[in-house]
Protein backbone atom coordinates (compact mmCIF):
# COMPACT_ATOMS: atom_id res chain seq x y z
CA UNK A 1 0.00 0.00 0.00
CA UNK A 2 1.52 3.30 -0.97
CA UNK A 3 -0.87 5.47 0.53
CA UNK A 4 1.42 7.01 2.88
CA UNK A 5 4.42 7.69 0.61
CA UNK A 6 2.31 9.35 -1.67
CA UNK A 7 1.29 11.79 1.00
CA UNK A 8 4.71 12.06 2.14
CA UNK A 9 6.16 13.04 -0.97
CA UNK A 10 3.41 15.50 -1.70
CA UNK A 11 4.23 16.71 1.77
CA UNK A 12 7.52 17.12 0.91
CA UNK A 13 6.66 19.16 -2.37
CA UNK A 14 4.57 21.20 -0.38
CA UNK A 15 7.75 22.93 1.66
CA UNK A 16 9.76 23.76 -1.49
CA UNK A 17 9.40 26.69 -4.45
CA UNK A 18 9.84 25.94 -8.18
CA UNK A 19 10.99 29.64 -8.30
CA UNK A 20 14.40 31.27 -7.51
CA UNK A 21 15.11 31.51 -4.09
CA UNK A 22 14.83 35.46 -3.60
CA UNK A 23 11.75 36.41 -5.59
CA UNK A 24 8.65 37.30 -4.27
CA UNK A 25 6.44 37.09 -7.63
CA UNK A 26 2.36 36.61 -7.23
CA UNK A 27 2.42 33.48 -8.26
CA UNK A 28 5.29 32.25 -5.38
CA UNK A 29 2.97 34.11 -2.76
CA UNK A 30 0.19 31.95 -4.02
CA UNK A 31 1.87 28.90 -4.37
CA UNK A 32 1.96 27.38 -0.94
CA UNK A 33 -1.71 27.92 -0.25
CA UNK A 34 -2.05 25.76 -3.90
CA UNK A 35 0.11 23.52 -2.08
CA UNK A 36 -1.78 23.27 1.22
CA UNK A 37 -4.95 22.47 -0.41
CA UNK A 38 -3.36 19.85 -2.17
CA UNK A 39 -2.16 18.33 0.78
CA UNK A 40 -5.13 19.14 2.89
CA UNK A 41 -6.88 17.45 -0.25
CA UNK A 42 -4.88 14.05 -0.40
CA UNK A 43 -4.83 14.03 3.67
CA UNK A 44 -8.82 13.68 3.74
CA UNK A 45 -8.23 11.43 1.24
CA UNK A 46 -6.36 8.96 2.77
CA UNK A 47 -7.33 9.67 6.33
CA UNK A 48 -9.41 6.00 6.44
CA UNK A 49 -6.32 4.15 6.06
CA UNK A 50 -4.09 6.09 8.45
CA UNK A 51 -4.75 3.25 11.57
CA UNK A 52 -1.49 4.98 13.43
CA UNK A 53 -3.93 8.13 13.79
CA UNK A 54 -6.53 6.55 15.00
CA UNK A 55 -6.07 6.62 18.88
CA UNK A 56 -6.64 9.21 20.35
CA UNK A 57 -4.60 12.80 20.50
CA UNK A 58 -5.13 12.80 24.66
CA UNK A 59 -5.18 9.02 25.33
CA UNK A 60 -2.10 10.28 27.93
CA UNK A 61 -1.69 13.32 28.67
CA UNK A 62 1.83 13.29 30.11
CA UNK A 63 2.60 12.28 26.63
CA UNK A 64 1.35 16.05 25.09
CA UNK A 65 2.70 17.64 28.17
CA UNK A 66 6.28 15.69 26.51
CA UNK A 67 4.92 16.90 23.23
CA UNK A 68 4.55 20.42 23.61
CA UNK A 69 7.71 20.99 25.69
CA UNK A 70 9.97 18.68 23.10
CA UNK A 71 8.26 20.69 20.53
CA UNK A 72 9.29 24.27 22.39
CA UNK A 73 13.24 23.17 22.95
CA UNK A 74 13.76 22.23 18.87
CA UNK A 75 12.10 25.96 18.13
CA UNK A 76 14.63 27.53 21.11
CA UNK A 77 17.73 25.23 18.94
CA UNK A 78 16.49 26.29 15.99
CA UNK A 79 16.65 29.95 15.80
CA UNK A 80 20.00 29.95 17.28
CA UNK A 81 21.86 27.02 14.27
CA UNK A 82 21.68 29.22 11.71
CA UNK A 83 25.08 29.37 11.01
CA UNK A 84 26.30 29.60 7.20
CA UNK A 85 27.92 26.58 7.42
CA UNK A 86 24.57 24.82 8.27
CA UNK A 87 22.61 26.58 5.48
CA UNK A 88 22.08 24.90 2.22
CA UNK A 89 21.73 27.53 -0.65
CA UNK A 90 20.26 30.83 0.83
CA UNK A 91 17.55 31.54 3.15
CA UNK A 92 15.18 33.62 1.18
CA UNK A 93 11.79 33.26 3.22
CA UNK A 94 8.21 33.42 2.68
CA UNK A 95 7.19 37.60 2.96
CA UNK A 96 3.95 38.30 1.28
CA UNK A 97 3.84 41.71 4.11
CA UNK A 98 3.54 43.95 1.07
CA UNK A 99 0.46 42.30 -0.55
CA UNK A 100 -1.87 45.02 0.99
CA UNK A 101 -4.88 43.57 2.60
CA UNK A 102 -3.96 39.82 0.75
CA UNK A 103 -1.14 39.64 3.62
CA UNK A 104 -3.91 38.63 6.16
CA UNK A 105 -5.17 35.99 4.47
CA UNK A 106 -1.71 34.47 2.97
CA UNK A 107 0.07 34.80 6.46
CA UNK A 108 -3.21 33.08 7.96
CA UNK A 109 -2.93 30.13 5.53
CA UNK A 110 1.00 29.59 6.08
CA UNK A 111 0.84 29.57 9.65
CA UNK A 112 -2.44 27.19 9.61
CA UNK A 113 -0.10 25.52 7.05
CA UNK A 114 3.01 24.99 8.86
CA UNK A 115 1.84 24.53 11.97
CA UNK A 116 -1.04 22.00 11.26
CA UNK A 117 -1.01 20.32 7.67
CA UNK A 118 2.82 20.18 7.62
CA UNK A 119 3.09 18.24 10.85
CA UNK A 120 0.41 15.12 10.31
CA UNK A 121 1.98 14.92 6.62
CA UNK A 122 5.20 14.82 7.36
CA UNK A 123 5.10 12.94 10.59
CA UNK A 124 3.27 10.43 8.68
CA UNK A 125 6.12 9.87 5.98
CA UNK A 126 8.52 10.38 8.43
CA UNK A 127 7.69 8.65 11.98
CA UNK A 128 5.03 6.04 10.29
CA UNK A 129 6.61 4.78 6.75
CA UNK A 130 9.89 5.88 6.33
CA UNK A 131 11.50 4.98 9.56
CA UNK A 132 9.88 1.83 9.45
CA UNK A 133 9.88 0.89 5.65
CA UNK A 134 13.80 1.16 6.40
CA UNK A 135 13.89 -1.87 8.21
CA UNK A 136 10.92 -3.88 6.76
CA UNK A 137 9.31 -3.46 2.88
CA UNK A 138 6.24 -4.46 4.59
CA UNK A 139 6.47 -1.43 7.19
CA UNK A 140 2.98 -2.21 8.73
CA UNK A 141 4.60 -4.85 10.10
CA UNK A 142 6.82 -2.99 11.86
CA UNK A 143 5.68 -1.97 15.46
CA UNK A 144 5.65 1.92 15.16
CA UNK A 145 8.02 3.15 17.62
CA UNK A 146 10.17 0.12 17.27
CA UNK A 147 14.26 1.28 17.56
CA UNK A 148 16.86 0.43 15.11
CA UNK A 149 20.59 2.34 14.55
CA UNK A 150 20.01 2.42 10.66
CA UNK A 151 16.23 3.76 10.39
CA UNK A 152 17.28 5.87 13.25
CA UNK A 153 20.51 7.52 11.42
CA UNK A 154 18.74 7.73 7.66
CA UNK A 155 15.53 9.40 9.19
CA UNK A 156 17.15 11.92 11.05
CA UNK A 157 20.02 12.85 8.32
CA UNK A 158 17.21 13.05 5.44
CA UNK A 159 15.02 14.75 7.46
CA UNK A 160 17.88 17.20 7.79
CA UNK A 161 18.22 17.33 3.92
CA UNK A 162 14.55 18.10 3.14
CA UNK A 163 15.79 21.67 5.06
CA UNK A 164 17.96 25.08 4.41
CA UNK A 165 18.87 24.46 7.94
CA UNK A 166 20.28 21.02 7.41
CA UNK A 167 21.56 20.86 10.92
CA UNK A 168 18.76 22.30 12.99
CA UNK A 169 16.39 19.62 10.52
CA UNK A 170 18.51 16.66 11.99
CA UNK A 171 18.19 18.39 15.41
CA UNK A 172 14.75 18.12 14.91
CA UNK A 173 14.49 14.98 13.08
CA UNK A 174 16.43 13.31 16.33
CA UNK A 175 13.89 14.87 18.78
CA UNK A 176 10.82 13.76 17.13
CA UNK A 177 12.68 10.45 16.73
CA UNK A 178 13.06 10.05 20.57
CA UNK A 179 9.66 11.05 21.07
CA UNK A 180 8.66 8.27 18.94
CA UNK A 181 10.54 5.87 20.45
CA UNK A 182 9.38 7.17 24.14
CA UNK A 183 5.22 6.88 23.49
CA UNK A 184 5.46 4.80 20.31
CA UNK A 185 2.49 6.55 19.34
CA UNK A 186 2.52 9.25 16.21
CA UNK A 187 0.49 11.84 17.55
CA UNK A 188 2.97 13.08 20.46
CA UNK A 189 5.03 13.38 17.49
CA UNK A 190 2.48 15.63 15.36
CA UNK A 191 1.80 17.64 18.72
CA UNK A 192 5.14 18.26 19.13
CA UNK A 193 6.19 19.09 15.09
CA UNK A 194 2.90 21.75 15.46
CA UNK A 195 4.18 23.36 18.54
CA UNK A 196 8.14 23.35 16.87
CA UNK A 197 6.13 25.42 13.87
CA UNK A 198 3.42 27.56 15.86
CA UNK A 199 5.70 29.23 17.82
CA UNK A 200 8.00 29.45 14.99
CA UNK A 201 5.56 30.71 12.78
CA UNK A 202 4.77 33.20 15.75
CA UNK A 203 8.64 34.69 15.73
CA UNK A 204 7.97 35.41 12.50
CA UNK A 205 5.26 37.37 12.60
CA UNK A 206 6.23 39.31 15.28
CA UNK A 207 9.73 40.12 14.17
CA UNK A 208 9.29 40.51 10.59
CA UNK A 209 12.52 37.75 10.07
CA UNK A 210 11.41 35.65 7.16
CA UNK A 211 13.86 33.93 6.67
CA UNK A 212 12.57 31.25 8.96
CA UNK A 213 9.93 30.73 6.58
Amino acid sequence: MAFIAIAGTVAWLARQSIIPAGWQTPLELWLYPLKTIVVVSLLLWCWPRYEELKDGIFSRPAHILEAVIIGVLVYAAWVRMDWSWAIQGTLSGYDPSSTGRQAVVLLAIRLCGAAVVVPVMEELFWRSFLIRYVDEMNYSMVHLGRFTVKSCAITVILFGLEHQLWLAGMMAGAAYNLLLYRTKRLWPCIVAHGTTNLILGIHVLLTGEWKWW
